[in-house]
């Protein structure tokens, strides 16, 4: 069985209807689990206090803002190269929920380091190259709203996708390029004396592998409505030409 399959709009809807509610309610269950263990089940940092929760929902969201534009950038390709309408649907489909957890992010980033730093926001290096990733989710929903041909739509978007692409390189390992500044260091580390304690690490892997199911049942649910709203557009256009 090939990969190409899934590209057919008609074998996507049928498959993504069946994995779709398994994956829905394992991403509930799982949130559920890690959210419940990380607020309520582990201690209170010695330096932090219980600010250093937010942890639990800022790294994931940061983590699934950056994976997000990936995956546009992937699928993206794919429309570029073998022109699959369900690959260019699955782009635009990701955009609104990518954009969502970059402003949790950029929220959650802002609250957690307000008692630390003194203030909400720095034009830390680090901080600036998340900020422009917002700006440029906002400016890949905008231009898709505003071409009315969605195959243009489709070409003009991933040439966007590809540009912003530098922008979540830089969000994703701007902690190693940029030493200086106000952001802490990788929140997960492999380096001796910097890991993450058991009692937050082991709640943390756990939400993040909720919020990658999250934004994977989110996808799939907006990726099997962008391809209703295709065919609906195309019923209408038969009608009024017929």
């Amino acid at each position: 069985m090939s990969l190409w399959e899934y590209a057919n709009p008609t074998k996507f809807m049928q498959t993504s209807g069946a994995v779709l509610p398994w994956v829905s309610w394992l991403a509930a269950a799982v949130l559920a689990a890690a959210l419940v263990w990380g607020f309520f089940l582990t201690p209170d940092d010695f330096r932090q206090g219980a600010t250093v929760k937010i942890v639990f929902i800022h790294v994931p969201a940061a983590m699934m803002a950056i994976n997000a534009w990936i995956m546009m950038l992937v699928t993206s390709l794919v429309w570029l190269v073998r022109r699959h309408h369900v690959s260019a649907l699955a782009a635009k489909a990701a955009a609104p929920v990518g954009v969502t957890m970059t402003l949790v992010a950029l929220v959650t980033g802002a609250v957690w380091g307000q008692p630390m730093w003194g203030t909400w926001w720095a034009w830390d290096p680090r901080l600036t190259s998340f900020l422009i990733l917002f700006l440029f989710y906002l400016g890949y929903i905008a231009l898709w709203e505003a071409v009315e041909d969605p195959d243009t739509a489709a070409d003009l978007t991933s040439v966007l996708c590809l540009v912003g692409s530098v922008f979540a390189v830089l969000s994703r390992y701007a902690v190693n390029f940029w030493n200086q500044g106000l952001h802490q260091g990788a929140s997960l580390s492999v380096a001796p004396g910097e890991r993450m304690n058991e009692a937050f690490r082991h709640p943390l892997y756990l939400a993040m592998a909720g919020f990658v199911l999250l934004f994977l049942a989110l996808v799939l649910a907006r990726t099997r409505t962008e391809i209703r709203a295709r065919r609906l557009k195309a019923l209408i256009a038969r009608e009024r030409m017929g």
